[in-house]
């Protein structure tokens, strides 16, 4: 074993709250060597982020302290370093990729020149040799026409490219460590891919250590060389990938590993962490035969939706007498959906699944061919007959946060569209139906006063997901409604869709780009690739036997872990 390259030895950090201290990172030691990928897992306030943003020396000093324990890298604690001295080890000994790349680029400045500008802070390049520099890092980093990249703003590119600007500014100056935090927690499944194996080669070739931060543990185990576990801000676990995978000791572990659906095995109700710490877990599987016979009933009737040859153009014109280009989001789509069916839309970033979604909601009008919902072309309804069809048709939103009132509580705004749509009689009556609503979705009626910034994302969520069925719709499209949750909320908002489907008879339009996510939760499968229907089939039939190169390659990105093996 290499010496280490980081030491972590009884660190203890604590926050203020109302004046006095209290700990968020409980006593937790470990080691990481030289040329070593070491991964970080464990939920959203697991302690992950704040244990890393200490080795840079960025935590807070207002409110945060290094309470017990130090910081030893490369031989020197970091504690005892000046501000200067800080400066001088991030960017060039310490580096860090963040979650999320929009948000840790500069909006107003061009991609290259950021970059650029680490090198001009950190060496003794002259802005000619930093700019040839910068181009040879796009390269390796794999960016497409490094020169044209160069000159854009990061709104210009896609998650993708931003990420590996990101990664290229944080190789710049050939840093010994790298503190990767979630970042492929937004991308597609085949780019996250592509970026885990970036980081694999670049870490190869530079011999740097990388300290990889996720939530999703089969992730970890596709770059990994040892995981440490966290939870509750104390590490449950720590060692060789292989082992933990293989043979997990602590309940939580098992947890995280069990809680992202499997491949293989189809399960009725997915484990949560909750499951494993109680011991109360339900191994029942849905069998072939089950699926088989639920299909025939489904297809027997007559379709609820029918998308015919649908098409969404958009157009956009160069310059003040620029001609107008037009350019097809969705491109002659049709499918059948049937009442009791939830239906898997999946495909990369641009594919057009969003697009077609709000085309079926009305959100965004198609351009051409027809959307009949229970026989009635919905692309020709009026305004009033659109707003009563709202009732009908409803979506749960990716981001539950952005698309609730900061300044409404959470009862008022799920008794305002049945006010809108004249549900019940009163507002008595509408608050006892709220009420029963949020408990239904796992909430306790004294939330019905509180705001939306007093709540967690998965509580979020399930606020989100009360308010689309407050109006009892038949038809609900799923925009990407789990992907920014934890693996462990994701199965709890899952199970819970799942119930609330048998409970209601909801039908669903599932769309997401986490594959493993949406076999699970998929009757069929239709899968988009710019604009176009690519195929479409039953979900474990489209898995086991893909038609086409491009589902075989979404497929083959999705992280393999082997959560299967924890119910054998």
């Amino acid at each position: 074993m290499h010496k280490p390259l980081l030491s972590v030895q009884d660190l203890e950090i604590s926050f203020k709250k109302e004046g006095t201290l209290s700990a968020v990172i409980n006593t937790i030691s470990y080691e990481l060597s030289e040329n070593e990928i070491l991964g970080i897992v464990g939920e959203s306030g697991s302690g992950k982020s704040v244990s890393s943003l200490a080795i840079m020396g960025l935590l807070p000093n207002t409110i945060s302290k290094i309470t017990n324990g130090k910081i030893v890298f490369d031989g020197k604690d970091i504690a005892e370093l000046s501000e200067k001295e800080l400066q001088n080890l991030r960017g060039n000994d310490i580096a860090m990729i963040f979650q999320e790349p929009m948000s840790s680029l500069n909006p107003s400045l061009k991609c290259g020149f950021q970059v650029q500008e680490i090198l001009l802070q950190h060496t003794t390049l002259s802005k000619l040799a930093s700019k040839n520099e910068t181009l040879s890092l796009f390269e390796k980093v794999k960016l497409p026409s490094p020169e044209v990249i160069f000159d854009k703003y990061p709104h210009e590119i896609s998650g993708g490219q931003k990420q590996r600007v990101m990664i290229a500014m944080a190789i710049a100056c050939k840093p010994k460590l790298l503190i990767a935090d979630e970042p492929t927690t937004a991308l597609d499944v085949t780019v996250q891919k592509e970026i885990i194996q970036l980081l694999k080669d670049i870490q190869l070739e530079t011999g740097m250590s990388i300290i990889f931060i996720s939530h999703d543990l089969s992730l970890v185990s596709d770059i990994a060389h040892r995981v440490l576990v966290m939870y509750k801000g104390a590490i449950v676990e720590q060692g060789e990938v292989g082992q933990i995978f293989k043979n997990p000791q602590h309940n939580y572990t098992k947890a995280l590993i069990a809680s992202r659906p499997s491949l293989e095995v189809r399960l009725k109700r997915l484990p949560t962490i909750q499951d494993f710490l109680s011991n109360t877990i339900d191994t029942t599987t849905v069998s072939s035969d089950d699926r088989a016979q639920f299909h025939a009933q489904l297809y027997a009737q007559a379709p609820l939706l029918e998308v015919v040859n649908v098409e969404k153009e958009y157009f956009t014109t160069a310059g003040f007498f620029g001609k107008k280009t037009g350019f097809k989001a969705v491109n002659n789509v049709s499918f059948k959906l049937y009442e009791g069916e939830t239906l898997g839309l999946v495909g990369e970033s641009g594919c057009g699944k969003s697009t077609l979604g709000n085309a079926i909601l009305q959100l965004d009008k198609a351009t051409a061919g027809q959307i009949l919902y229970r026989g009635t072309d919905i692309t020709k309804l009026d305004k009033s007959a659109i707003k009563k069809l709202r009732k009908e048709i409803q979506i749960i939103f990716q981001d539950p946060y952005s698309s609730l009132n900061p300044r409404i509580p959470i009862g008022p705004a799920i008794m305002e569209p049945m006010k809108v749509h004249g549900l019940y009689k009163n507002d008595k009556e509408r608050k006892i139906k709220t009420i029963e609503i949020l408990e239904r979705v796992g909430l306790t009626a004294e939330v019905f006063n509180r705001y939306p910034h007093e709540f967690s994302g998965g509580q979020r969520q399930r606020i989100g997901i009360a308010r689309t069925i407050a109006l009892q719709p038949k038809l609900i499209v799923c925009d990407e409604s789990v992907s920014a949750l934890d693996i462990s909320v994701q199965a709890q908002v899952l199970n819970l869709l799942n119930e609330l489907k048998e409970n209601f008879g909801f039908t669903y339009v599932f769309i997401s780009h986490d594959l493993a996510v949406v076999k699970y939760m998929s009757d069929q499968v239709l899968v988009m690739n710019k604009g176009e229907i690519e195929e479409i089939a039953d979900a474990d039939v489209l898995y086991e036997n893909p038609q086409k190169e491009y589902t075989k390659r979404l497929i083959d990105a999705i992280p393999k872990g082997e959560s299967s093996q924890i119910f054998t």
